[in-house]
């Protein structure tokens, strides 16, 4: 199977086409090169096309798409950003970009897509009360966050909620612009494919980490953070109280994901469009990651700040059965094991470096 990845010499991208080859897939990379995720120019495992050229840009896609079997998408400016104004960016690239992919896939009659979502749509996770059963709480107050009141409550009764596994038919509610780009892009993923007779799998993305994560960087997540802390031989700084919990899935798992979601897309009715949380099912601390991933560089203990952005959530964990179910996936590399490795795994280069 020829398969488009977009972003391919991303993060995540690299290792899909690694897994894609491993499999016997063809590849083919489209990256734009943009100089904040890529400082120098990276090499591509053998046997992968590539090309040069941005998602947004109608002829370079409709390039890169001859011949291709399905696309899997993964181009996307991630993270929370710096402030908001870097919406203009984020929209530009997650929506207009996907936008301009799927035109050009409709065109070319390209009718199998994979693309990378985000756990980010959700806002926070499940939350049970012992009083009123399952709720969702609402944005967290500054007021209560700077007085160190981390958890949400009861919208009804104000008391204690216990945190759950959040399944993909909950209510979307995001909080942020990256979070909202990405449900948007699911929604054009499902007109297009509504459309066209295609047939598209959304990719819910929990907390991805491993080898060739960017380092120093503000669009990086947490685990990028604390690595990149270590590796300047400085203290990883846990915001809050360190006890938010969410899933940390290896990047290795991710990919094979995407690949067998891409060799099952023959099994999903034409003009569907279904959504899988991709995550390890074992929900972890943001403090536990820290402190795993200090004492297996051997640096220093993390440090628990107090801090905290407004545009995070407590709690997001997920259960990844439909996945699963599904595919016949399931993560292979344990939180201990991926840990270890990360912490002396190379990172990308920042921009600046």
């Amino acid at each position: 199977m020829r398969v488009l990845v977009t972003g391919g010499a991303g993060f995540i991208g690299s290792h899909i086409v690694s897994a894609l080859l491993a499999r016997g897939h063809d590849p083919v990379v489209l990256d734009a090169l943009l100089p904040a995720a890529h400082p120098v120019r990276p090499a591509l495992p053998e046997g992968a096309a590539w090309y040069e050229g941005d998602v947004r840009d109608p002829a370079a896609v409709a390039r890169a798409l001859r011949g291709a079997d399905a696309v899997c998408h993964q181009a996307a400016m991630v993270g929370l950003g710096k402030d908001f104004a870097d919406a203009p960016a984020y929209v530009s690239c997650n929506d207009h970009g996907t936008a301009v992919l799927l035109a050009a896939m409709a065109e070319a009659g390209v009718r199998g897509l994979v693309q990378a979502g985000s756990m980010v749509i959700y806002g926070e996770g499940r939350y049970d009360c012992a009083e009123h059963g399952p709720v969702r709480p609402g944005p967290r107050r500054a007021g209560d966050l700077e007085a160190g009141r981390f958890e949400p409550l009861c919208p009804r009764c104000g008391k204690q909620l216990a945190p759950g596994l959040v399944g993909e038919e909950a209510a979307a509610d995001p909080r942020n612009v990256y979070a909202t780009t990405k449900l948007a892009q699911e929604h054009l993923a499902s007109s297009w494919a509504r459309m066209t007779g295609g047939r598209a799998v959304s990719l819910r993305y929990h907390n991805v980490y491993g080898p060739g994560m960017p380092r120093d960087t503000p669009y990086a997540g947490v685990a990028s953070f604390f690595r990149s802390a270590l590796a300047r031989g400085e203290a990883p700084r846990v915001f809050e109280d360190g006890r938010q919990r969410r899933d940390f899935v290896h990047v290795r798992d991710v990919a094979t994901a995407n690949v067998l979601a891409l060799e099952g897309l023959g099994t999903r009715p034409a003009g569907s469009a279904r959504a899988y949380n991709c995550g390890s099912d074992t929900p972890r601390t943001i403090g536990d990651m820290a402190r795993a991933l200090s004492a297996a560089h051997g640096g220093p203990a993390p440090v628990v700040t107090g801090e905290f952005r407004l545009g995070d959530v407590r709690h997001i964990t997920a259960t990844s059965r439909r996945l699963r179910a599904e595919f016949g996936w399931s993560p292979q590399v344990g939180f201990t094991a991926g840990m270890t490795e990360f912490a002396h795994a190379p990172q990308r280069r920042p921009a600046h470096a």
